[in-house]
C-alpha cells in the first residue's frame, strides 16, 4: 500500500489562522469529490473556525477518563476503519492522554500515513524540537509539547500561514484567539512585539530552508548545472580550549540558514609543540560537531593564520567561525592575534565572524610547552631588551657610580636576558652593544673608545665571551625542542599511516584529503602511466583544478618509475617531503589493494559463477534427464502396437508420466527460482495475509498423510508475498518428507514472538550436524548421502532466498527427540484484531 501524504500548515504563533485554513483546504477538497473527513479539529470556541466545521464528516473522537477527568483524543482505530482519502489532525506536537494509543499525535499521524491516508495537519514553529531552546530564550517559556524535525521536515507541502505581529494583536484585542479575561495577559506576556517578531523571523528562516531543499531536489532531478545560488561552507577555527562548543553551535546554526550548509571545523596544532590542546576537549568538540553534520579536520601549520585561510580556501569555504580571543589586554603587544590576522587577510571571498563567548580576556588557558622553538613575540621582545636594556641601563648607571665591577654584571645581566628571550642574535647584539657602553662611559678613558687598563680589556672579553655562550646555549635547546616536536609530529602521522595500512581502512580519496590538509594543500592527484613515453593517468585526485602531470605541480613526489603523488598549493620545505614521501608509499599500496580487491571480486564472481555452471551441468546430465527418461519410456510403450495394454497398466503408465512430468516441473522450477535469485530480480509484492491462507496450500505437493498443519487461528495477519511464502514452505515441507519416516508426519507449525511470526517444520528424521547446518542451504548441496534424483539440492536454497527477499530469515534447528527443524521468520503486522478484520475483509472484496 501506498504511504499516504503529509501536508502541514506551518505558523509563528497561535491564532495565525493555521486551522481555518487548513478547514478551508478541506472544504475546496471536497467541492472537487475528495473523500476528506476531520479526524481531530480543535476550534478553541473561534467562531469563525467552528463555522467552517460545518458541512463536514467528522470522525467520533475516542473518550479517555485520566485522574478522575474525562478526555476526548483522536480515534485512530476509527479513521483507520473509516479509511478516508484526507484526514484533518490538528495540533501535529499534542501530547496524547495517558492510556491512548500513542503518546504522541504526530506518531498517531503516522499510522494513518502508513495505510495510505493523507493528512493535512497544523503545528506552531516553536513546537520543533531544535528551535526549543531558542524559544525559550525569546519567550521565557519552556515548550513541553514538541515535534522532531524530521517529522515535519518529511512532509510532502509545508505551506507558511503568516501575520504580522500587529495583525495578530489586533486579533488577540478583538477577542478572535483567546477570551476576553485572558487577552490583558497574554498581549503583556507570549504576544509582546519583540516576541512575535522574534518567533516570525524564525518561522520565515525555517521555511526558507525547506524551500532551498526542494530547489536542490528539483536541479538534481532535472539535471540543472548552471548555479543559481551558493552553497554556504562554513570553517570553524578551534583552539581546543573551552569556547570551542560555542563556536561550533554557532557555525551550525549560521549553516541552518542556507542550502545545504555544510560545518568544517578545524584545529590547527602548530609543527613545533608550542601549544597543546586538551585530548579530552579536543574527543567532545569532534562528537559534537559530528553529532550537528559537520566533519573535524586536523591539520599542522606553523602559521595558524595562513593555516586556517589555506584550509578555507581549499575546502572553497564562504565563512569562517573564530571566537573573541582569549589573551589579556597587555597580551597585545605582542601582536594583533589570530582572529584580527585572519579578517585582514581573509579578502572579498570570506566573510569571518568573531563571536563572543564566557571565556573573553580570561588568558589563553593553553598550556605552553617549555623550551620550545622561540616565537616571534619573543624574538621582538628580544631585541628590545637587546638594544634598549643597555642604553637604558647606562643611564641610570650615570647617576650612580658602583663601580666598573657591577657595571659588568648588570650589563652581563641584560645580555643574557636578551639571549633567554631572543635567542643569539638578539645576545650578540646586546652584547656588542654593551661593551661599547662599557668602554665609552666606565673604562679609562672615559668617553672614549680606547682602554688603558689591560685588565678592562679582559674583563670585556670576558663579558662578551659569557654572553655569546649563553645566548648559543639557548639558541641550541630552542632549535632541538623544534626538531623533537617536530619528529613528534611526524610520528604521529606515520602512524596514522601505519595504523590504516593495518586495518586496510583508508581509501585513496580519504587518504589524498588527509595530504591536502596535512600540508595545507590546494589539490592532490596521484598520477600513473605505463611507460616512460605513456601520458600521464590520473588514479585518484582530490581538490579543484587537480594537476594533470607532475610538471604542472608546485610538489612532485615520485613513487616508483612510473607513479607519482602532485600537489598544488604552494612550495614545500625539504623537511616536509620526507612526510610526503610516506604518504606517497601508502598512496601506492592503497591503490594496489583497490585494485587488486577488485580484482579478487571479480575472481570470486568468475568462481561462483563457474562452481553453479558446473553444478548446472552435473544436474541437467543426470537429474533431470531421469524424470525425461522415465516419461519417454512410459510414452514409448504405450505407442507400442506390439503389446496390448491392460486398462491397469495404461493407468500405471500414465502415473509415471505424470509423476515424471511433476518432478521435472518442480526441478526446472527451483533452477530457475535459483537464477532470479542469483540475478536479483525478485521483486516481492509485500502484503498483509493470514497464514492460513497461504500455508495450507504449500502442502500440496506432498501425501495427504504426511504432514500436519497447526495454525492457531488467533495469530496476527503478517506482511509477506503470498507467492514466494507459498514455494518456500512447499520447498521445506518436501525436503522434510524426503527424509522422515514414513509413519512421523511432518509437523507444521506457527506461533507469534513479539513483532514477529515464526513457522517451523519438524521432521523426525536424521538430523543435520551443527557443522553442516548452514551449508545445507548452499546451492546443489545434497546432506548425507542422498541419492541422484533426489532433487538438485536447490529446495532449501531457494527458501532461504525467498524468505530473506521478505525481510525474514530461515534457520535450522535440532528437534527435540531426534530430527530437524526448519525455522521461518516473517514479520507481523501490528494491528488490532478488528482493524486485522476489516483489512482481510476489504482485500476479500
Amino acid at each position: 500500500m501506498a504511504r499516504g501524504k503529509l501536508r502541514i500548515y506551518l505558523g509563528a504563533a497561535p491564532g495565525v489562522g493555521k486551522t481555518y485554513a487548513m478547514l478551508s483546504e478541506a472544504h475546496r477538497r471536497v467541492e472537487r469529490g475528495t473523500d476528506c473527513v476531520v479526524a481531530f479539529v480543535e476550534h478553541h470556541h473561534r467562531p469563525r473556525t467552528e463555522v467552517m466545521l460545518h458541512g463536514l464528516e467528522q470522525v467520533p473522537r475516542k473518550h479517555l477518563d485520566y485522574r478522575g477527568s474525562a478526555f476526548t483524543e483522536m480515534d485512530v482505530d476509527g479513521v483507520l476503519l473509516r479509511a478516508p482519502a484526507v484526514a484533518l489532525v490538528d495540533e501535529l506536537a499534542h501530547t496524547n492522554v495517558p492510556g491512548s494509543r500513542n503518546a504522541k499525535r504526530w506518531q498517531d499521524v503516522e499510522e494513518l500515513l502508513a495505510a495510505g491516508i493523507d493528512v493535512v495537519s497544523t503545528v506552531n514553529i516553536q513546537h520543533l524540537e531544535s528551535l526549543g531552546d531558542v524559544v525559550e530564550s525569546i519567550t521565557g517559556v519552556r515548550q513541553r509539547e514538541t515535534v522532531p524535525d524530521e517529522v515535519v521536515r518529511r512532509a510532502d507541502q509545508i505551506e507558511l500561514v503568516d501575520m504580522s505581529p500587529q495583525a495578530l494583536r489586533r486579533r488577540m484585542a478583538h477577542g478572535n484567539i483567546y477570551k476576553s479575561d485572558k487577552v490583558d495577559a497574554a498581549l503583556s506576556n507570549y504576544f509582546r512585539p519583540g516576541n512575535l517578531t522574534a518567533l516570525r523571523e524564525l518561522a520565515l528562516l525555517w521555511v526558507a530552508d525547506r524551500v532551498d531543499e526542494y530547489l536542490t531536489e528539483y536541479r538534481s532531478e532535472h539535471r540543472v548545472s548552471k548555479i543559481w545560488g551558493s552553497r554556504e561552507r562554513i570553517v570553524v577555527g578551534l583552539t581546543g580550549g573551552p569556547e570551542g562548543r560555542t563556536l561550533i553551535r554557532r557555525a551550525a546554526r549560521l549553516a541552518e540558514k542556507g542550502a545545504g550548509g555544510e560545518v568544517m571545523a578545524v584545529y590547527i596544532a602548530r609543527s613545533d609543540g608550542l601549544t597543546s590542546a586538551s585530548p579530552k576537549e579536543l574527543a567532545v568538540q569532534r562528537t559534537l560537531v559530528e553529532d550537528l553534520g559537520g566533519t573535524f579536520h586536523h591539520v599542522v601549520g606553523d602559521d595558524i593564520p595562513v593555516a586556517l585561510l589555506d584550509f578555507a580556501r581549499g575546502g572553497n569555504a564562504t565563512q569562517i567561525v573564530l571566537g573573541s580571543s582569549r589573551r589579556k589586554t597587555w597580551q597585545y603587544v605582542f601582536g594583533p592575534g589570530v582572529g584580527a590576522t585572519v579578517a585582514r587577510e581573509s579578502g572579498p571571498d570570506l566573510d569571518v565572524h568573531i563571536v563572543t563567548h564566557d571565556e573573553v580576556a580570561k588568558g589563553r588557558g593553553l598550556p605552553v610547552a617549555r623550551g620550545a622553538r622561540l616565537g616571534r613575540s619573543r624574538i621582538i621582545w628580544g631585541w628590545v631588551v637587546g638594544v634598549g636594556g643597555p642604553v637604558v641601563l647606562a643611564l641610570l648607571l650615570n647617576t650612580i657610580d658602583l663601580g666598573l665591577a657591577n657595571d659588568m654584571l648588570l650589563f652581563l645581566t641584560v645580555t643574557v636576558a636578551a639571549a633567554l628571550l631572543g635567542g643569539l642574535f638578539p645576545a650578540l647584539a646586546s652584547a656588542a652593544f654593551g661593551s661599547l657602553l662599557l668602554n665609552y662611559f666606565y673604562t679609562p678613558p672615559l668617553h672614549r673608545l680606547t682602554i688603558a687598563d689591560p685588565k678592562n680589556i679582559v674583563a670585556i672579553v670576558i663579558f662578551v665571551g659569557v654572553a655569546v655562550s649563553v645566548a648559543s646555549v639557548v639558541d641550541l635547546a630552542a632549535r632541538r625542542t623544534h626538531q623533537a616536536a617536530r619528529l613528534r609530529a611526524e610520528s604521529e602521522i606515520l602512524s596514522f599511516l601505519a595504523g590504516s595500512v593495518l586495518r586496510g581502512e583508508t581509501s585513496l580519496e580519504a587518504l589524498l584529503e588527509r595530504v591536502r590538509e596535512t600540508f595545507g594543500m590546494e589539490s592532490v592527484a596521484l598520477l600513473e602511466r605505463a611507460g616512460d613515453v605513456d601520458p600521464w593517468t590520473c588514479a585518484g585526485s582530490v581538490g579543484p583544478r587537480s594537476p594533470k602531470r607532475p610538471e604542472d605541480a608546485d610538489v612532485d613526489m615520485p613513487v616508483g618509475d612510473h607513479m607519482a603523488l602532485a600537489l598544488s598549493g604552494r612550495v614545500l620545505p625539504a623537511s616536509d617531503r620526507r612526510v610526503l614521501a610516506a604518504f606517497a608509499a601508502q598512496a601506492a599500496v592503497v591503490l594496489d589493494r583497490q585494485r587488486l580487491q577488485h580484482e579478487a571480486d571479480q575472481a570470486k564472481e568468475l568462481a561462483e559463477g563457474n562452481r553453479i555452471r558446473t553444478a548446472l551441468l552435473a544436474a541437467v546430465s543426470h537429474d533431470l534427464r531421469t524424470p525425461l527418461a522415465a516419461i519417454k519410456a512410459a510414452v514409448s510403450s504405450l505407442r507400442s502396437d506390439d503389446v496390448a495394454w491392460s486398462e491397469e497398466d495404461q493407468a500405471e503408465l500414465l502415473e509415471a508420466i505424470e509423476e515424471g512430468a511433476d518432478r521435472l516441473d518442480h526441478l526446472v522450477g527451483n533452477l530457475l527460482d535459483m537464477s532470479r535469485l542469483q540475478t536479483g530480480t525478485v521483486t516481492p509484492l509485500i502484503r498483509e495475509i493470514d497464514l492460513d491462507e497461504v500455508v495450507p496450500m504449500a502442502l500440496g505437493g506432498v501425501p495427504e498423510d504426511s504432514a500436519e498443519l497447526d495454525i492457531p487461528e488467533t495469530l496476527p495477519m503478517v506482511a509477506v508475498d503470498p507467492g514466494l511464502l507459498e514455494r518456500a514452505v512447499a520447498n521445506l515441507v518436501e525436503n522434510a518428507v524426503k527424509y522422515s519416516p514414513t509413519d512421523e508426519p511432518v509437523l507444521v507449525s506457527a506461533s507469534a514472538m513479539a513483532n514477529r511470526v515464526e513457522v517451523r517444520v519438524v521432521d523426525r528424521g536424521p538430523g543435520v550436524p551443527d557443522e553442516a547446518k548452514d551449508r545445507i542451504f548452499a546451492p546443489f548441496q545434497r546432506y548425507g548421502d542422498a541419492p541422484r534424483g533426489a532433487g538438485v539440492g536447490l529446495g532449501l536454497a531457494v527458501a532461504r532466498g525467498f524468505a530473506e527477499a521478505m525481510g525474514g530469515t530461515l534457520n535450522a534447528e535440532d528437534t527435540p527427540g531426534g530430527g530437524l527443524t526448519m525455522v521461518l521468520t516473517v514479520r507481523a503486522v501490528d494491528s488490532l484484531p478488528d482493524l486485522a478484520t476489516a483489512t482481510a475483509e476489504r482485500q476479500a472484496s
